[in-house]
């Protein structure tokens, strides 16, 4: 049986700015906590690949969905059959931990 990582089960907070981003040590902690992701320079990103453009499609719909309920939003890069999704928070020029919490939902769309 999967489970879930403790980040999907929370919610992002509002970020208007004024808060640091995360430290590179908390960065290392939250990391290990996700699959697959990788971290560059203020962002964390994953690509995710399926078997058609319809599955692709069908997935960034669902982050689409996510996205929209969490009101924190990644950047995708769509093709044929692969999806790259990368997370910042703007309004701190830098990772928080919305950015992780996202990430984790994101997998654990694909875990169900």
């Amino acid at each position: 049986m999967t489970t879930l990582c403790d980040l999907a089960n929370k919610q992002c907070k509002p970020c208007e700015g004024g808060v640091q981003p995360l430290s590179q040590d908390e960065i290392n902690v939250l990391i290990k906590q996700l699959d697959g992701w990788v971290q560059r320079d203020h962002t964390i990103g994953k690509i995710f690949e399926f078997k058609n453009y319809y599955q692709t499609m069908a997935f960034v719909n669902a982050v689409a969905w996510l996205s929209h309920r969490e009101d924190h939003h990644p950047d995708l890069s769509v093709s044929y059959n692969k999806c790259h999704v990368e997370y910042s928070t703007h309004a701190i020029k830098g990772l928080s931990e919305n950015d992780f919490i996202c990430a984790a939902k994101v997998d654990a769309l694909l875990k169900v």
